[in-house]
């Protein structure tokens, strides 16, 4: 019999044009992912533009993944201002504009026999307004929300996601059910590291893109191009640039959320790159999350511990920071050339 498959729910912050194409990579392995029966793909968050130089929320990647996998995973589009207090939120629910996003969740919250789990790629704003609107919700619906964001030294500089908004980010550490967080970078510096407590890992697009089948090859191309043209299906079916996917190919992509797609699911990656059952193999896991007492300000500044006993909180751990990174991409490899 096969397992039962997790309903999810991805937020993320996904341009057209890009702001940047990881998130493109995020999304083609959760659809992989729903693609194998591994998780069921319930929708798909999509941030509000923070900034004029950003293109619209990239709808039209999700029609070309919904297109080429069969399913019919709806999106929607978040709310378009930062907020600082729980009164701003309340502000923004009382206004009852740019919901959309905000009310799909808790939609999908709320017509789900099981519980559902959240990833945050993004700013957590919608996230944090779904529970300010509907907190009894997530405390029957929400099985878990992994986090993407942050640094795990606290003496690191404000992250991305972070700086997206540090208020709504700190709420969700007060979620009532688990929250697996995932500290983009133990420090945020350059050169970008693999650190123990963070989950960056790199890899040159060109060893992946050619195993990939053409139209997934195009999926990527039409994303990373930043085209202007809107013919978003009949950019599946043509040929294959081979110019583009030189270039492209040379690139190189800095990925952080892959782990907690698999944990989700079930799922693990070994030291050879090997998906694998979670606890099946735990000596070989190149990653794990641990348990953790937490705190963290309106500002978004974090302070945590290690703990020996449960807390529903949770960090992200590299095991081998050698292997780790061959090893995810590998993971993420094979999980793609599924994609049809």
């Amino acid at each position: 019999m096969h397992k039962a498959r997790v309903p999810v729910i991805h937020q993320t912050d996904l341009f057209h044009p890009h702001n940047d194409p990881d998130d493109h990579w995020d999304l083609a392995c959760q659809f992989a992912l729903a693609h194998l029966g591994e998780i069921d793909l319930r929708g798909i968050l999509l941030d509000y533009p923070v900034n004029p130089s950003y293109g619209d929320p990239s709808i039209q990647s999700v029609n070309q993944l919904n297109y080429l996998t069969n399913l019919a995973v709806p999106c929607g589009v978040g709310l378009a201002n930062k907020v600082d207090s729980e009164a701003a939120i309340d502000r923004m629910l009382a206004e009852n504009r740019g919901l959309s996003g905000v009310q799909m969740a808790l939609d999908i919250l709320a017509r789900s026999e099981e519980k559902v789990a959240i990833h945050i790629v993004g700013a957590s704003r919608d996230i944090a307004a779904a529970v300010r609107k509907s907190p009894e919700l997530f405390r029957e619906k929400c099985a878990a929300l992994y986090l993407n964001a942050g640094a795990s030294n606290p003496k690191s500089p404000m992250e991305y996601n972070v700086e997206l908004d540090p208020f709504t980010y700190s709420q969700m550490f007060r979620l009532p059910c688990p929250v697996y967080w995932m500290p983009c970078f133990d420090m945020v510096a350059e050169p970008f590291a693999v650190g123990e407590f963070g989950t960056l890992y790199q890899f040159m697009q060109g060893d992946i893109l050619p195993k990939l089948s053409p139209a997934m090859q195009n999926f990527f191309m039409y994303a990373l191009s930043r085209t202007a043209d809107n013919h978003w299906l009949s950019a599946l079916h043509a040929p294959v640039k081979d110019t583009q996917m030189k270039f492209f190919g040379g690139g190189r992509r800095w990925m952080w959320c892959t782990g907690g797609f698999l944990h989700t699911a079930g799922l693990t990656v070994l030291k050879d790159g090997r998906i694998a059952p979670l606890g099946e193999s735990p000596a070989e896991e190149v990653f794990r999350f641990e348990p953790v007492e937490m705190t963290c300000t309106p500002d978004g500044a974090t302070d945590w511990r290690l703990s020996s006993q449960a807390t529903n909180r949770y960090i992200f751990r590299v095991l081998d920071v050698k292997r780790y990174q061959t090893a995810m991409t590998t993971a993420m490899c094979e999980l793609l050339r599924k994609l049809p």
